[in-house]
């Protein structure tokens, strides 16, 4: 089966695996305090030209994100995200779950508009009745978003802005946070994000690693007894050294922007087969998320030899799937998918 599903159903980068397995008869301590966490640590600060960076790792993105909202949030405060923001669609309620609301605005391809997200807060504080309703205490993006898109360093400069008038916190998700800042439209470095941004995460899970994401507080702000809280989530891995190998291999010789820099040209090469074989695109990302458009038999005959991701309902007969490229794609794999298109 041809598989284009998804970003993390291939295992991890040779480099990754040689690097667990040279290491693995290593006895370190627990719960990243070992060598390799630090190591890690020090190479992120480093690349994001943030030498005061605190620097945790957790397993996963939607455990990452429930943490750090959680976490930073008072218990009367929600978190404003787009209407079609992970947290509040594919997230199945984990920041409900854990007691704080997801307050949305309207998306435009996926992303937060500045003056909406300004007009938003505005009237929450203009209204009387505010003291009785959930408060706006964090915003919430990813980048790229759902569908692929990038927020410019002028878009995000002027949430961080707007964030900072309202002295709340500017959160972002950064699950493919390599795709994004490699993508042939980005304008931003990872310096860029650490300088705007109150609190990101750098994605691992899809972007090479077997799993971990690197959270990166960037202003003095790591919640008190961060530690603690995390466990109190069961969010704390015993064998944080996993984590550690696996960023610092990421982070060593240019690794995560090796991968990211791939998957990017995978993708623009995908986009152009697909403008070839005269498919209908949804919309055109710049990411190595590719959303088409198919006529529903024709979907249910492709997907017989290749794995792609249900999107969105476009009508009765036409139905919005995405491809994803990663590390593991190769030129052959574009030629089977030419060839069955």
């Amino acid at each position: 089966m041809l598989s284009f599903e998804s970003d993390y159903t291939t295992g991890a980068h040779p480099a990754i695996l040689q690097r667990l397995m040279e290491t693995n008869l290593e006895a370190v301590s627990g719960y990243g305090e070992d060598p390799y966490c630090e190591s890690a640590k020090e190479k992120i600060r480093v690349a994001c030209e943030c030498p005061e960076a605190d620097v945790w790792f957790l397993t996963g993105g939607t455990q990452t994100n429930a943490t750090v909202i959680s976490t930073m949030l008072q218990s009367y405060e929600g978190v404003v995200a787009a209407d079609t923001g992970h947290v509040n669609t594919h997230e199945a309620g984990a920041i409900e779950y854990s007691g704080h609301k997801v307050l949305t605005v309207p998306q435009h391809d996926g992303k937060i508009d500045a003056k909406e997200l300004e007009r938003f807060l505005e009237d929450f504080y203009q209204d009387g009745n505010h003291e009785h309703m959930v408060f706006p205490g964090m915003v919430y993006i990813s980048h790229p978003t759902e569908y692929g898109t990038l927020y410019t360093k002028t878009e995000l400069g002027q949430l961080a802005v707007i964030c900072r008038r309202y002295e709340i916190p500017l959160y972002l998700d950064g699950a493919r946070l390599g795709y994004g800042l490699m993508s042939r439209q980005s304008d931003m470095t990872l310096a860029d994000v650490a300088e705007l941004c109150d609190v990101f995460y750098i994605g691992g899970t899809k972007v090479g690693a077997f799993c971990g994401e690197a959270v990166v507080f960037t202003k003095r702000n790591t919640p008190r007894h961060f530690l603690s809280q995390v466990k109190q989530r069961g969010a704390l891995l015993a064998k944080g050294r996993l984590l550690g190998i696996q960023f610092d291999a990421l982070f060593t010789d240019g690794l995560y922007w090796e991968i990211s820099t791939h998957a990017i040209e995978m993708a623009e090469r995908l986009k152009t087969l697909f403008h070839e074989k005269g498919c209908e695109f949804y919309l055109e990302s710049p990411t190595n998320q590719q959303f088409i458009i198919l006529e529903n038999e024709k979907m249910e005959t492709i997907k017989k030899q290749v794995a792609f991701s249900f999107w969105e309902k476009a009508d009765e007969t036409h139905t919005v799937v995405r491809f994803a490229t990663s590390w593991s794609t190769t030129e052959a794999d574009l030629t089977q998918l030419a060839e069955l298109l």
